[in-house]
């Protein structure tokens, strides 16, 4: 029985005196997100106080629906999120929802 041959690319490696190690590589531990210095607290992340009890939604649109948001929204001298707030109580209001969405405007719409 004759010996195994070498593959190329170990007789490659060889030939260019590579030192890479040929199989599987150690990974180190991931590093904390923030380092935490010794002795001090724990700070939580701050939240602002309009954003308190609160959470996000979001949708994807091309670029021209937020552009003509935020247009309509200058041209009213409100926010886009009052404006979302009313698109969205409207919606509500035509499903026979009650009307949730809060509004930053003082007046109601």
């Amino acid at each position: 029985m004759s010996a195994k041959r070498p593959s190329i690319a170990e007789a490659m490696r060889e030939a260019a005196g590579a030192v890479r190690a040929v199989g599987p590589v150690p990974v180190p531990p991931p590093a904390p997100a923030t380092p935490q210095l010794p002795g001090l607290p724990e700070v939580p992340p701050r939240v602002a106080p309009s954003r308190q009890n609160t959470k996000a939604i979001t949708a994807h649109f091309p670029p021209q629906v937020r552009y003509q948001l935020k247009l309509m929204a200058a041209e009213q001298s409100r926010t886009m999120e009052d404006l979302v707030a009313e698109a969205l109580n409207r919606l509500f209001a035509a499903y026979n929802k009650p009307e949730i969405a809060p509004s930053t405007r003082g007046d109601t719409l």
